[in-house]
């Protein structure tokens, strides 16, 4: 009799063999992260597809590769990603166009009801370039500081001149804090992938039983490799699948000043404790300290220790009453929260990488018309399994976490009758729902491997 997928993680395993990941391949800032401190993002239309190939071949030699630097960081990095539209007008077959998943195929414009982007937050409200089909490409260049970054990206700028326009540019930065606008500490959260390279910290992969964490299997987001159920991910045809992935992006306002004045009037919801209120709904103290070990103070120790601040389990907190059922990162990543050692979850991890955008508030109480927020970027094997079941069924749906109608309190849109629940003897509930954030934009891209760069930079229709 076959064995349900979900079952077969629970097989006795041999120790983990290594992949052979192709790094080099590979392109880089996925696997292990640059920690630049800044970055562009440039959208770029193509009009003139003979020409906008010819470039693609020229800058495939620039792009960065997941390879170790073995000469130091690099003074600029610059990876690529494509919309399903631009690999259309770069011209690729039909049949390979098919190829490529559904979700991507449609975009995430048209997926915005089933993801929740309605209202304030729907494609039509959003900034010129995203969701529109004018998006084709994606250049990311990242640096240290802004000497390095800018004389880069203009240059590529002028590039894009050659074979179209530049529809949307968008520039980022880690914050000198190390806090997004909100005050929480940015980088928490990383996923440990075997064969990375990287020495994966406890509480970064995925909870075994008797305590243990393992490394997850690239195949979750790298095509071409064995994922969690031992199987191939399904790919674009060759030679344009193996060694890329599902890129999202999605640009958050953030309003300030709403959240600092939501944490003060609702106080009493924590005991009187803003820092509290803002622990409970993020999961987190805002030094990153995780709620489940320390529930009544942060611990600047543990926060600080990368072996450390990642450890930790919800079947030691099965109730909500150290991290509620609801706080945003219960919710992005339950870990075991649904039993069964995360079997039901490890296959709707992603690897996210935001980077915050717009200056820090030099007062967080006053609304001062800048606009700041958050470039959410996260990669997959597949949007739909992935990402989407996170957008849509944990963070904007309660009933698989039994709260009802409850959306993730952090990203939901406005709704006069939108709660959360903080559990608790007796439970102290966060109502009506503000929109503390709004989606700006955002596409579905696919990020390929160096090798397929060129192949797409060589082919024709």
């Amino acid at each position: 009799m076959a064995t349900h997928p979900a079952l077969r993680r629970f097989r006795v395993r041999r120790p983990p063999r290594d992949p052979g990941l192709e790094l080099a391949d590979i392109q880089g800032n996925v696997l292990r992260p640059y920690a630049f401190q800044q970055a562009q993002f440039l959208f770029a239309r193509v009009d003139d597809a003979e020409a906008a190939r010819a470039w693609l071949l020229r800058l495939a030699d620039r792009v960065t590769s997941a390879a170790p630097w073995t000469d130091g960081k690099p003074d600029t990095t610059v990876n690529l990603r494509f919309t399903h539209a631009g690999l259309r007008a770069l011209g690729l077959p039909e049949d390979a166009l098919a190829s490529f998943s559904d979700a991507f195929r449609e975009g995430m414009a048209a997926r915005a009801g089933m993801l929740g982007d309605v209202g304030a937050n729907s494609p039509s409200e959003w900034e010129p370039g995203l969701g529109t089909g004018e998006a084709h490409v994606l250049v990311r260049v990242d640096a240290q500081d802004s000497e390095r970054l800018e004389p880069e990206a203009e240059g590529l700028r002028k590039e894009i001149d050659g074979f179209g326009a530049v529809v949307n540019d968008q520039r980022s930065a880690f914050m000198p804090s190390g806090r997004n606008h909100f005050g929480y500490v940015e980088g928490a959260g990383a996923v440990a992938v075997l064969g990375s390279g990287l020495t994966p910290q406890r509480g970064e992969g995925t909870p075994e039983p008797w305590k243990g964490w393992r490394a997850l299997k690239p195949g979750e987001f790298v095509l071409g490799y064995e994922d969690e159920d031992d199987d191939l991910p399904e790919a674009p045809v060759e030679p344009f699948g193996r060694n890329g992935m599902y890129m999202v992006y999605r640009k958050y306002f953030m309003d300030v000043p709403l959240f600092t004045r939501f944490l003060r009037e609702h106080a009493a919801a924590a005991g009187g404790d803003e820092e509290l209120l803002a622990a409970k709904i993020m999961g987190r103290w805002r030094d990153g300290t995780p709620l489940v070990p320390s529930p009544d103070r942060p611990d600047p120790e543990l926060a600080a220790d990368p072996a450390r601040v990642d450890d930790f389990r919800y079947d030691e907190d099965p109730l909500g009453l150290r991290c509620p059922l609801g706080a945003h990162i219960r919710r992005a990543n339950p870990r075991d929260a649904f039993g069964w050692y995360g079997v039901m979850t490890v296959r709707h991890r992603m690897i996210r990488r935001g980077v915050s955008y717009g200056p820090p508030a030099e007062d967080p109480g006053v609304q001062d018309g800048v606009d700041r927020g958050l470039i959410f970027t996260c990669f997959v094997a597949s949007l739909e399994r992935q990402f989407e079941t996170v957008q849509a069924t944990w963070l904007n749906d309660g009933n698989v976490f039994k709260l009802g109608d409850d959306k993730d309190f952090l990203l939901a849109p406005e709704d006069p009758n939108g709660k959360m629940t903080i559990q608790g003897d007796p439970p102290a509930f966060l109502s009506p729902q503000p929109a503390f954030v709004r989606l700006l934009g955002g596409e579905y891209l696919f990020q390929p491997g160096i090798a397929a760069l060129r192949a797409i930079a060589t082919c024709s229709a």
